[in-house]
């Protein structure tokens, strides 16, 4: 279900308490996340928008165009989380039964479209594995200039190869230093690989649970995971 005044009231809620970005997430059930986003960039000031997008929903000519509105509407405030899928069950309900390393040869190619839309004046046309299209151009184009940040996650040798490629910013989940670093160093490489001038960003997502001490704070893990279930 969506309602509005709430999803207002929590991305109001987020700025009061000194958030500086939201993001609006993807499920293969819920609300449109890029029309959520620009409800709350015309009624929230200030706030930025992490937008994710998982790229077997749509064409990327069709996606850089709703990317470029939003980030219009929002003067600039847009990012864009790309989003492979983890869960193979989870994309199948919507038609996307690829192998998890083909899903993100497929992203990076679908970014690639999309960086080129949202720069490109003149038409061009494009062939490549998973997309085939002839002599587009936008008649939008993002606020952001060159273009607005692509944010990238997952954990996987392909995802590092297309994240490295084509990330701004890569997303990592919050995993003990020394994995962490390994991480890190394997993105790093891959981007260097793929010839890239510069390195991406890295956001780190943590959930903490907090308890006196780790044997506490595992037996309020497992209890938070039993409530859950």
């Amino acid at each position: 279900m969506f309602d509005r005044q709430f999803t207002l009231r929590l991305a109001r809620a987020h700025q009061e308490h000194g958030w500086d970005r939201v993001l609006f997430a993807y499920g293969s059930g819920s609300p449109d996340p890029a029309q959520v986003a620009a409800l709350v960039a015309g009624q929230v000031e200030g706030i930025q928008l992490l937008l994710a997008h998982r790229p077997n929903v749509s064409y990327p000519t069709f996606a850089l165009k709703t990317f470029a509105t939003l980030d219009q509407i929002s003067d600039g405030r847009l990012t864009v989380h790309f989003i492979t899928g983890g869960d193979s069950r989870e994309q199948a309900r919507e038609g996307d039964l690829l192998s998890k390393d083909r899903r993100y040869t497929r992203t990076r190619e679908y970014i690639q479209i999309v960086k080129k839309g949202w720069t490109s004046t003149t038409p061009f046309s494009h062939e490549g594995e998973h997309y085939r299209f002839e002599d587009f151009v936008s008649d939008v184009f993002p606020v952001q200039r060159p273009r607005p940040r692509v944010s990238f996650g997952g954990s996987s040798p392909a995802a590092y190869a297309a994240g490295g490629a084509e990330a701004d910013i890569y997303c990592l989940w919050g995993e003990p230093l020394a994995q962490t670093a390994e991480q890190i160093a394997a993105v790093r490489s891959a981007a260097l690989a793929s010839g890239r001038g510069d390195l991406p960003r890295f956001q780190v997502a943590f959930r903490p649970i907090i308890a006196p001490t780790e044997e506490k704070a595992w037996e309020k893990a497992a209890r938070t995971l039993e409530a859950i279930r």
